[in-house]
């Protein structure tokens, strides 16, 4: 397949692809999920507007760090007439997006540095454990790993 012309204003989905690094079938199920749109040509083909590269770019590096889709989807519904983020709203979004990955980052900590003690729900802690050990605290607050609901 060549390369996409930088000349053009629309893609073909092949040339989507082959730009973005992302597989077909992955662009489609973007254009499900309403993270990207096309308009058909007048034989039902795709054709993406050139920006819609750096959509698929900020959908990428959320999905590497592990913002759910879901999350994207109502970022970018959010820009005015379902226009590609510019540099302000890729400002915004990071800012809000940092917020929950540094808690993920703090909850992965709190887990990392516990893990060889006990995650707060005796299975991993057989010495500490509140059926063996009716002065466990943690144990009174029910099942469940609890040193990760702490802040």
């Amino acid at each position: 397949m060549r390369e996409p012309a930088w000349d053009k204003a629309e893609l073909t989905v092949g040339e989507l692809a082959a730009r973005s690094g992302v597989a077909v079938s992955a662009l489609h199920f973007y254009e499900r999920e309403k993270l990207i749109s096309s308009r058909r040509t007048a034989g039902n083909q795709r054709r993406y507007r050139r920006d819609t590269l750096r959509r698929i770019a900020l959908i990428r590096i959320a999905q590497r760090v592990g913002i759910p889709l879901s999350e994207v989807r109502a970022a970018l519904a959010e820009l005015p007439e379902g226009r590609t983020p510019n540099r302000r709203d890729w400002q915004q979004l990071s800012k809000r997006w940092r917020a929950e990955l540094d808690q993920r980052i703090h909850h992965l900590q709190q887990l990392r540095d516990s893990f060889i003690d006990c995650v707060g729900c005796g299975c991993l802690s057989i010495s500490r454990c509140a059926l063996a050990n009716p002065q466990d605290q943690l144990g009174e607050h029910g099942p469940g790993p609890r040193r990760l609901l702490e802040s």
